[in-house]
């Protein structure tokens, strides 16, 4: 859960200061919005690489327990 909140976290803040930085530059409204989001995005895809993946994989073993024990407890529900 800690590599999900690291991940959220970088995003919000690569995204923050893209924003910050295109109002520097004049961008205001919607136009700063998208800009910001267009921008930010791309930019966290690079530098976020690893980031991104360990919380895949967190996330997907997460998943695999959750699984298991759905399992388990359906198994002992059909005995």
């Amino acid at each position: 859960m800690r590599s999900v909140l690291f991940y959220t976290s970088g995003r919000l803040a690569i995204f923050a200061a893209t924003a910050g930085v295109l109002a520097l530059f004049g961008a205001r409204g919607f136009l700063l919005l998208l800009l910001s989001l267009l921008i930010s995005g791309i930019v966290s895809f690079v530098l976020l690489s690893g980031q991104r993946d360990r919380m895949s994989a967190a996330v997907m073993s997460g998943l695999s327990s959750q699984r298991a024990k759905f399992q388990r407890a359906q198994t002992k529900e059909d005995a």
